[in-house]
């Protein structure tokens, strides 16, 4: 039954509620690419802990996350679904300050570091899932895009701290003695983050305001007709294969950016590829849903950034070669590849909070999480696939990756097109 315009409010707490599941997106994101840019001098801290050869090495730190969110996204939306994002995000929230502590406080275990990020893995599809869940129930539909962006960007800035933080509390100088020291003190200020985020969230975010901040209707199918629902839409089942391409290769590319600085010959860890592209998505994620919100539309920005990420992904994928081949000129293949990596930030990570928000709409009666989730899970499994393809043998395979990874960005540009505009935003 929809609601009368009487019983209609927006609530100026929403931004509270908005800016706490923020904070606790930062530093989820934060603990999971914490090695990433400072791969090489992590390997020298833990050395003997591990084989660097097989796949338990550094980057499976943050293929756990990917790996877990196979096992635990369905089962989190179903949590959010049934008890609402209080109960879920709280859920992750707990098992965030766990997971970060444990790594934090003992930092010099392989094995316990291990252990706290598959809590942590675990933790975080009950924050990534709850998005337009929380927009739904406290934003009007003219903001609910917005806020969507503004989820994602936060989940870009945690990504951006730890590409450009890491590096400055970890000891990434090749050469230097001390090489690798400094692990310990950064996975502990890290903890600490983590766990006061997780206190925020769960004091200041709330199930939903005293009345529905628009008139649609607010009725939703049960979790399980909700995902029957959503797998016989057309649409649907179009933008998980973007999702499927688009989130898998950003997972990878996010993954593997000091591996790709080494295929390019630069010899420092300093997670420069990562830093520019997480901050060209932090620009596309506020600019691009707003105008989307803004102009009602959200096919249009949707082939937009498809579109945008192809050139993107051919300067990171043949940055040498543009440069006059491998190892000829290693800074202007890595300026080459920034570019490039900027590129497919402002677009492909914009494209992530605008189809959230029009799978939302698409899918409705559904359950916003389910939609949600689906596109994630989607996402997830590529990436667990590109990463572990990427780092076997020593990296030996990220070239191939890279240039598949233009490929499917073609295709992904094939499919967008083929999608409809979402009612909600026509019918507006």
């Amino acid at each position: 039954m929809a609601e009368t315009a009487d019983k209609v409010r927006v609530y100026p707490y929403r931004w509270a509620v908005l800016i706490a599941y923020m904070l606790i997106n930062i530093v989820v994101q934060i603990q999971w690419l914490t090695f990433a840019p400072v791969a090489r001098a992590a390997e020298v801290y833990y050395a003997g802990q591990f084989n660097p050869a097989s796949l338990l090495n550094i980057d499976f730190l943050a293929l756990i996350y990917m790996l877990a969110y196979l096992i635990v996204s369905v089962p989190a939306s179903y949590v959010i679904d049934t008890w609402g994002i209080r109960v879920g995000i709280g859920i992750g929230a707990v098992l965030a300050a766990v997971g970060g502590l444990l790594k934090g406080l003992l930092a010099t275990s392989f094995a316990a570091v291990v252990i706290g990020q598959v809590v942590l893995a675990v933790a975080q599809p009950f924050v990534l899932n709850a998005v337009t869940a929380l927009s739904a129930r406290w934003f009007p539909l003219r903001e609910r895009g917005t806020a969507a962006g503004l989820a994602a960007l936060a989940q870009y800035l945690g990504i951006i701290l730890v590409m450009i933080v890491t590096p400055i509390l970890v000891v990434t100088t090749a050469g230097d003695p001390a090489y690798g020291q400094g692990v310990d003190n950064m996975l502990l200020i890290y903890g600490i983050a983590t766990a006061v985020a997780a206190a925020i969230a769960i004091l200041v975010i709330r199930e939903r305001p005293p009345t529905a901040p628009s008139t649609e209707v607010m009725e939703r199918h049960s979790f399980f007709k909700g995902l029957r629902h959503i797998f016989s839409l057309r649409d649907m089942r179009i933008m998980l294969i973007l999702f499927f391409i688009g989130l898998g290769i950003f997972n990878a590319v996010s993954s593997m950016v000091d591996g790709i600085a080494e295929n390019l010959h630069v010899v420092d860890s300093d997670g420069m590829i990562g830093a520019v592209m997480l901050i060209g998505g932090v620009i596309g994620a506020v600019v691009l849903p707003i105008l989307s919100d803004y102009t009602r539309k959200r096919k249009a920005f949707l082939v937009a950034c498809i579109a945008g990420m192809v050139p993107g992904l051919v300067l990171l994928s043949f940055a040498a070669w543009i440069t006059g081949g491998p190892g000829v000129n290693p800074d202007g293949a890595y300026i080459v590849a920034m570019v490039g990596s900027f590129l497919l930030g402002f677009f492909v990570m914009s494209a992530g909070p605008i189809g959230f928000q029009y799978a939302a709409e698409i899918s409705v009666p559904a359950p916003e999480s389910t939609s949600q989730g689906l596109l994630l899970l989607s996402g997830q499994i590529t990436g667990l696939i590109f990463v572990a393809g990427m780092s076997m043998r020593e990296n030996a395979y990220l070239p191939a990756f890279l240039i598949a990874f233009v490929v499917l960005a073609v295709v992904a540009l094939i499919g967008v097109s083929r999608v409809r505009e979402s009612p909600a935003m026509r019918d507006s």
